[in-house]
Order: C-alpha cells, then sequence, then structure tokens
C-alpha cells in the first residue's frame, strides 16, 4: 500500500490542518506503529469506528506513509554505525538521481538525505565492522566520478527524540 522507499521531499506546499484527533493519531502510531485501532480511538477521545476513518485519511492524504519495525542492528550484525557526508562535482546536478538510487541500493545505507550546504547528501549507514564501512565509502562513494569528497563519521550511540513530530497550531 505504501512505498518505503520513495524520497521524501521536504514539501512546503500548504496541506489541509491536521485537526486533533489527527495529530493525536499521527503522534501516538510515531511513537508505537503497531498501537491498536480502539487504543487509538481511546486516545483521541472518539469512536473506534471514527479512528479508523481518520487513520485512513491520513494515509490517503499522504500524512501517515507507512508502518516500520524498529530493529537492533547489532542483533543482525550491523554493529558500526556511521554518517556519511557526500559531496558531489559542480557539474553533477544532472546526475543526483542516478547518485541517489545507487547509494540507495547500497548494502548497509539506512537512509539518504538530499542536503542545502556544503555537503549534498548524508547517508546513515550500518555495517558490520570497520573494514566494511571503509570498503562501502572507498568501493560504494569515492569511486563514483559524481563524487568531490567524502567525510565519515562514527556513531557511538543512537537514541530516538521524545518530542512530538506533529506541532500543535
Amino acid at each position: 500500500m505504501f512505498e518505503d522507499d520513495a524520497p521524501v521531499p521536504n514539501d512546503l506546499r500548504p496541506r489541509p490542518p491536521l485537526t486533533d484527533v489527527d495529530r493525536t493519531i499521527v503522534e501516538a502510531l510515531r511513537r508505537d506503529a503497531r498501537t491498536p485501532g480502539a487504543e487509538l480511538a481511546r486516545r483521541a477521545g472518539v469512536a473506534p469506528s471514527t479512528a479508523s476513518v481518520r487513520l485512513r485519511e491520513l494515509e490517503r492524504r499522504g500524512v501517515v506513509t507507512g508502518y516500520h519495525a524498529a530493529v537492533d542492528l547489532e542483533a543482525v550484525g550491523a554493529s558500526l554505525q556511521a554518517m556519511v557526508a557526500v559531496r558531489l562535482h559542480g557539474g553533477a546536478r544532472g546526475r543526483l538521481r542516478e547518485f541517489t538510487e545507487h547509494v540507495r541500493a547500497l548494502p548497509g545505507v539506512l537512509s539518504v538525505f538530499f542536503l542545502g550546504g556544503e555537503e549534498d547528501f548524508l547517508l546513515h549507514v550500518a555495517t558490520a565492522d570497520s573494514a566494511a564501512l571503509r570498503d562501502l565509502v572507498a568501493d560504494g562513494l569515492s569511486t563514483r566520478a559524481e563524487v568531490s569528497s567524502t567525510r565519515t563519521s562514527i556513531i557511538f550511540e543512537h537514541t530516538r527524540g521524545t518530542g512530538s513530530a506533529v506541532p500543535r497550531v
């Protein structure tokens, strides 16, 4: 139903406003995508049928774009995480889509961010060890003609924020 791989632009066009019920549902699902419909309804103070209708509408409007499992990367053998900043050569603009598809397909790439600023891309990666990270950067990135430079930062610890992603207006 959802395309988890689809790029998510930072689209600033106006969207229909979220109601308080919508915000409550979205925030509950952001914290735990497995929250049952009855619990969503209870938190939002509406009937289960209303919560179900609101959730379907949030999906249709593209507010809720998918449901994801949180995975312990160390438990699956990817214990080393890093952020890799990538700067492209000035003339590489015509190859952005190709480069994005390339890095999305690299083993160990968890997220790809297209940036404004000094770097063009920021990649969140997870590998088995430093040798695998070196290979990912050296073979998967640095050999590309459009890549000017990379900068790798090791992640010592990662925690999710507890703040709401849904602003109240």
